[in-house]
């Protein structure tokens, strides 16, 4: 009688491989997606009144403190119930984003903070209108502020990403657990699980540790 289990070979080497892919594309899009409204709500939370920062802040609040695979269930479940089901990538990169948002938001929010109103005066007394302020002193000097917690937290969406498998997205963790199951191998496994990971995140703290030298310049 044959075993029920089989070992690892090279045939796995493509279906990792997706794995790994499949988690680089959903990271991309929701760091891509959480940065861009993470600028936006970040700066309406640093001009707004204390009315609207409250409520923003409590949305927010929401999405930081909801384990993040409890908002992948609900929104996924939510969709489907209502007849409007989506594909596990795209169920699982809205929620990610938003996700990412709601610390980015902070990041950011920090930043256009940082800026001292005498450089905004400053700014004004020279002729630059409201917006040129934002897009040429503001946001430049509050980016260079926030570069390191902006890197930090999108390293963390890169780990993160690996919950969106409880939808049944195809990332790296989840072709790991599939591979263990057939395999029963999960030492080996779960050892190049890490090894990928890092493979993948190593390169972004690279990049980082070069624009601060560069800043710091």
């Amino acid at each position: 009688m044959g075993s029920l289990f089989t070992p690892l070979s090279w045939n796995d080497t493509g279906f990792i491989l997706t794995g790994v892919w499949n988690t680089v594309i959903i990271s991309v899009v929701a760091i891509g997606f959480g940065t861009l409204l993470g600028v936006i709500v970040g700066f309406i939370r640093a001009e707004s009144n204390r009315l609207v920062n409250t409520l923003l802040g409590g949305i927010l609040d929401i999405f930081r403190s909801v384990p993040l695979i409890i908002q992948l269930i609900l929104f996924s479940t939510y969709i489907g119930a209502i007849g409007h089901p989506l594909e596990p990538f795209v169920a699982g990169s809205i929620v990610l984003s938003l996700y990412s948002m709601a610390f980015m938001s902070e990041v950011f929010r920090s930043g256009f903070e940082s800026v001292h109103k005498s450089m905004q005066i400053a700014a004004r007394s020279l002729g630059m209108s409201y917006w040129q302020t934002i897009f040429y002193i503001r946001l430049p000097i509050g980016l260079r502020a926030v570069f390191p917690s902006w890197l930090g937290v999108a390293l963390s969406v890169i780990k993160d990403s690996a919950l969106v498998s409880v939808i049944g997205y195809m990332e790296l963790l989840r072709t790991s657990d599939q591979l263990i199951s057939r395999t029963q191998q999960p030492l080996e496994i779960l050892i190049g699980v890490g090894i990928f990971y890092f493979i993948i995140s190593y390169p972004l703290s690279l990049y980082g540790r070069y624009v601060e030298r560069k800043m710091a310049l």
